[in-house]
């Protein structure tokens, strides 16, 4: 199992850790999803077959990149 926490600045509120969470709990083998707004942050849990180029291009895909 793997975590990774990514820095998102488009989170602005619930709305959006809404859709995160809900976006990527769709993806095969993502375990758990966490967002916060006040800290722009989401942390991610999974396995295979999901993998991180797979949550990154998800994640820009629903307009919520990870910060470079």
């Amino acid at each position: 199992m793997t975590t990774v926490t990514y820095h998102i600045p488009n989170i602005s509120c619930k709305h959006c850790v809404h859709t995160i969470k809900m976006e990527l709990g769709e993806l095969p083998g993502v375990q758990t999803v966490e967002a916060d707004v006040n800290t722009k942050k989401a942390t991610i849990t999974f396995d295979a077959p999901a993998s991180e180029d797979q949550i990154r291009a998800l994640l820009i895909e629903i307009n919520y990149p990870v910060a470079s």
